[in-house]
């Protein structure tokens, strides 16, 4: 059924775009875009690569924005919305802007005093064993890519250099983030909520894109290994972290535990994934919602919020 205001209205997905993270949208978009359609609504799949996009969506009454990484994430569609004048899904132009930079999100955290791993940026004149010997071991990433592509560990000098080479083909600047042993955590938000979290466990040296979207050996554990007040504790840190960067709507936060049992955030994603693999939808069946009920509950918080 669907919600009030928005019976026989026209809601387009927004999917594909231009990004790395293109293939992944696609298949995100398509699980929503059915879902929409099980519930009743109009729905056009829209993709801003494609010639038209803007005519058609001028034609929409609301948006689903299923796109991820730059072009869709970052702000850049939420401001042809709201120029556009069309109610649409998420966050808005500076919590899309603020979640898609990893540098600007932890500068953020730091300065609020929310705990995050010690960080750098990169550029090609850094001195690569300073920062290690700063550091430690770290992770490299593009400060603007999402889905841990162009990601890569980095133990002493040579390998940061030659980790940086790799990120700095995206655009956006390259960090390197301090590593923390221990587990890595998700919170998926819904509005003002909370879902269970969700601890992943692989074989590979970290959650990578591999990982994530191909392998079929990732372990996903919903519930997490959690106690009751370690799961309160995460929960509002995820939920902090997220409000803090003027992000609303839905969204995930990923976080890692060391091993005394303290939490850091890594970042924050405003539009997760929607895939087969994908986390948001395995929080919601823990909580007890299919993928239907998750999209109409992320649509309902955009339509009452921007309508």
């Amino acid at each position: 059924m669907s919600i009030a205001g928005l019976e026989g209205k026209m809601v387009a997905v927004l999917l594909g775009g231009r990004s790395a993270e293109r293939e992944i949208s696609l298949q995100s978009g398509s699980t929503v875009s059915a879902a929409l359609r099980s519930l009743g609504y109009r729905v056009v799949d829209i993709d801003p690569a494609e010639n038209g996009w803007l005519e058609q969506l001028r034609a929409a009454d609301f948006a689903f924005i299923a796109l991820h990484g730059p072009g869709g994430e970052d702000g850049t569609v939420q401001g042809t919305l709201e120029v556009l004048g069309i109610p649409y899904t998420g966050s808005g132009v500076l919590g899309s802007a603020l979640a898609m930079d990893k540098c600007r999100s932890k500068q953020l955290w730091q300065g609020i005093g929310l705990a995050t791993g010690g960080f750098e940026m990169l550029g090609a004149e850094t001195d690569w064993q300073a920062v290690i010997d700063r550091l430690g071991k770290v992770f490299v990433k593009p400060a603007c890519e999402g889905s841990s592509i162009g990601m890569a560990p980095a133990s002493n000098a040579s390998e940061l250099e030659q980790a940086y080479q790799q990120a700095a083909r995206y655009s956006g600047g390259v960090l390197a983030e301090q590593f923390i042993d221990g587990p890595e955590y998700t919170v998926a938000i819904l509005g003002d909520r909370a879902l269970p979290s969700i601890r992943m466990e692989t074989d590979n040296e970290f959650y990578d894109y591999e990982a994530k979207y191909l392998s079929e050996q990732t372990r996903y554990h919903c519930p997490s290994d959690l106690d009751a007040a370690a799961e309160r504790k995460l929960a509002e840190l995820a939920a902090l972290a997220f409000s803090s960067l003027g992000c609303n709507g839905w969204g995930r936060v990923d976080a890692m535990r060391d091993a005394d049992g303290r939490f850091y955030v890594l970042e924050v994603n405003t539009i997760p994934g929607m895939t087969s693999h994908s986390l948001v939808p395995m929080a919601a069946r823990q909580a007890g919602m299919d993928v239907p009920e998750l999209v109409e509950q992320i649509v309902s918080l955009a339509w009452e919020a921007r309508s």
